[in-house]
């Protein structure tokens, strides 16, 4: 197996497969036009192969704000349902934490959905914890996904 980080909308692309196990509803299109708005501000995506085959992705992307200075973001974290299990999310996250360190971030931060236990404990055993909650206000559920 191997690690590696996608930075160009192509290699991004060619792992659309993936992504649809999260997002089951989305098109290649829409996900082309998130990633066209999303790489000029610093997104990039972590991917584990075995040989060809894509086993796991997350995306991430770096940013500073007053309260925290620099941090990195795991955005949309995906373990193939066949290879859950196997230590992949680990070397996901094992990546975006040296990322982390290389950039010099104070912290990684993720968000993960309320309901979704089986995540908790997962971030929980990287030595994630929750700090705080995050408030959304929908405006528009019709451009969700």
């Amino acid at each position: 197996m191997k690690t590696i980080e996608l930075t160009t909308i192509e290699e991004m692309l060619a792992q659309f497969e993936i992504m649809k196990h999260l997002y089951p509803k989305f098109t290649l299109e829409k996900y082309e036009s998130y990633l066209i708005e999303m790489i000029p501000h610093n997104y990039t995506q972590i991917a584990v192969f075995d040989k060809e085959e894509i086993l796991g992705l997350t995306g991430c992307w770096s940013g500073t704000k007053l309260w925290s200075g620099k941090y990195l973001e795991v955005d949309n974290f995906i373990v193939h349902p066949n290879h859950r299990s196997k230590g992949i999310g680990k070397l996901l996250t094992d990546f975006v934490n040296q990322k982390a360190i290389e950039l010099g971030c104070t912290m990684i931060v993720l968000d993960a959905f309320t309901g979704n236990f089986i995540a908790h404990r997962f971030y929980y055993n990287q030595g994630y914890e929750p700090r705080g909650f995050h408030f959304i206000k929908m405006i528009n559920e019709e451009g969700l996904s």
